[in-house]
């Protein structure tokens, strides 16, 4: 038998065609920061200090600074501990990281005092699993939750509150829209918040859009929550962005101000993409971020490359610095949303790897967007996941008794559901005489799966519409107001609830959510405990009880039936 240069084996040619051939893979560049986490580029750890003043860090005197580290030291690193910690071996810190007997708070201690070196040193030492152990042990909130976007690809408010209220009755605690016409906003904003309280008091929202439309949204009470405020790890891409990490903390401040929950977001990957990374590694460049963060008083970050996940997803070993940068910034006592939002793969293998280290340990939001519409109207690019696998991810909860956040949930009540959000929202932009929902357009909405299936709007006086919310001052108590004259009283009081919760500060604490019931969970009442085997949160009992249901399960005592 002979061989040709040109034939291929057919086993070849099946391989060739996997979905995973298509994505994109990349040899590593350190010189210009286009490696994940191991790079002979980064400083070394050091740190000295002097009269109270941290005066070297990672090997540059504080003459030789750039903002990043005079910020950085000036306000993410405890000088009072900060040459103690540091000169604990770098193996024993991360093996306490893994030791359930090594208690959270010692470790949030030590962390407190570290320099970004000095963190790398720590994770670089763990495996994807020892990282995921760490993690179950440092996520700041004991009880793990998920973000849910609802978008459209035709700005469709109808859309957005129907699929709005569908995400927050399978259980998604915060919900997430922006917009392909940012004039839209106002329209859609008012949407996802009506949507999402039909669907379950209590759901907090967002709307992504440039700072000071997303600003003022936030403090008229349309939304509760923000966290597309990027920050990056070197000076000269902040310098692009017309940025510095003060006015980040102005910014930050002014959300506290009213009672709106934020965060920042960063993530691996974003500096090499923007042209800039000064040389340094992915991992160590998103730990001065996260620090950066900290000093800044932020209730937390979105990290976990986010849109940048194509970059790290291309290097050997890019999605365990992913988890080690999820982790990072767990132990730096911030609430991580980890994820998971972003489309980076033709693979449905490595779409779930790179979702196994966040959903497995558990995060504040194992993801930070997970498309609750099909990710053809996902306005922040695609996600991880869509629509099309909610089954997939309740089946695998159910396999591995791990809780993700979601629920199943019967057809009946989605349909009810999409029903009633839609009609809500007809009525309050009836009341508000804003642009007119049609009952043809409320019946689109209960059967819908995506913007397609809906009619055209004119766009026209829906942005006329739009611009009238912002130039009437129209607020959240308006839009209770709204619903409680058009009947909707169960909805007005959720919505004036959230709105209530805001003014008592409790969805400023770190990692805050609110329950059915509206009870604020947060690392101040909701602890992480885990110190091992039988502690911390165990799935089980009444919640247990929903994840074991699914579309399709045999009845044990009638096979011809199914009880889900």
């Amino acid at each position: 038998m002979t061989t040709t240069e040109n034939r291929r084996s057919k086993r070849t040619e099946v391989l060739e065609d996997r979905p995973v051939n298509l994505d994109g893979f990349v040899e590593e560049w350190p010189e210009k920061g286009l490696v994940a986490m191991e790079s002979d580029f980064d400083p070394k750890p050091s740190v000295r200090v002097e009269d109270g003043k941290i005066v070297e860090l990672d090997g540059r005197a504080r003459a030789d600074f750039d903002f990043m580290d005079t910020f950085i030291a000036d306000h993410a690193i405890d000088v009072e501990t900060a040459e103690e910690v540091n000169a604990i071996p770098s193996v024993e810190i991360a093996r306490a990281l893994v030791d359930p007997r090594a208690s959270r708070d010692e470790l949030t201690r030590i962390g407190r005092g570290l320099t970004p070196a000095k963190i790398l040193d720590v994770v670089k030492l763990m495996n994807v699993v020892e990282i995921m152990m760490a993690m179950q042990k440092m996520r700041a909130r004991r009880t793990p939750a998920n973000q849910a976007h609802s978008t459209s690809a035709k700005d469709n408010p109808i859309q957005v509150a129907a699929d709005a209220a569908e995400a927050a009755l399978r259980g998604f605690a915060e919900l997430e829209t922006t917009l392909g016409v940012v004039r839209y906003a106002p329209l859609v904003a008012i949407a996802l918040q009506v949507g999402g309280q039909v669907g379950r008091g209590g759901v907090l929202t967002q709307c992504a859009l440039e700072e000071a439309t997303e600003l003022e949204l936030g403090m008229r009470g349309i939304t509760a929550y923000a966290e597309t405020i990027s920050v990056y790890g070197t000076e000269s891409v902040f310098v692009d962005g017309d940025d510095t990490p003060w006015s980040k903390a102005f910014l930050a401040s002014a959300y506290a101000s009213r009672g709106i929950k934020m965060r920042f977001t960063s993530g691996t990957g974003s500096e090499v993409q923007m042209g800039n990374a000064e040389g340094r590694s992915m991992l160590y460049l998103e730990i001065r971020c996260i620090l950066m963060a900290k000093g800044a008083g932020v209730q937390g970050l979105q990290n976990g490359s986010i849109s940048c996940i194509g970059v790290p997803g291309a290097m050997p070993g890019g999605i365990r610095a992913v988890a080690a940068e999820n982790l990072v910034a767990s132990w730096m006592d911030l609430e991580c949303a980890s994820g998971n939002d972003q489309s980076f793969s033709h693979s449905a293998m490595r779409r779930v790897s790179r979702a196994l280290p966040q959903l497995l340990p558990g995060t504040d939001f194992v993801c930070s967007g997970f498309s609750g519409v099909p990710n053809a109207d996902n306005m922040f690019a695609g996600s991880n996941f869509d629509v099309e696998d909610y089954d997939d991810w309740n089946t695998v909860q159910r396999d591995l008794q791990v809780d993700g956040g979601l629920r199943h949930v019967r057809e009946n009540e989605i349909l009810q559901i999409r029903e009633k959000a839609a009609r809500a929202l007809q009525a309050v932009f009836a009341e508000l005489d804003l642009p007119r929902i049609t009952d043809e357009e409320v019946e689109a909405a209960v059967y819908a799966h995506g913007s397609g299936d809906y009619p055209e709007r004119d766009v026209l006086e829906d942005l006329k519409g739009a611009q009238s919310v912002m130039d009437r001052g129209i607020t959240g108590l308006d839009l209770v107001k709204a619903l409680e004259r058009s009947g909707f009283h169960d909805v007005a009081e959720n919505f004036l609830t959230v709105l209530r919760q805001r003014v008592s500060g409790d969805l400023l604490q770190t990692s805050a959510i609110l329950t059915d019931d509206f009870v604020p969970l947060s690392a101040i009442n909701d602890a992480n405990d885990y110190g091992g085997p039988g502690s911390g949160y165990r799935l089980q009992g009444e919640r247990w009880e929903q994840l074991k249901k699914l579309r399709h399960v045999t009845s044990a005592e009638n096979p011809e039936t199914e009880v889900s």
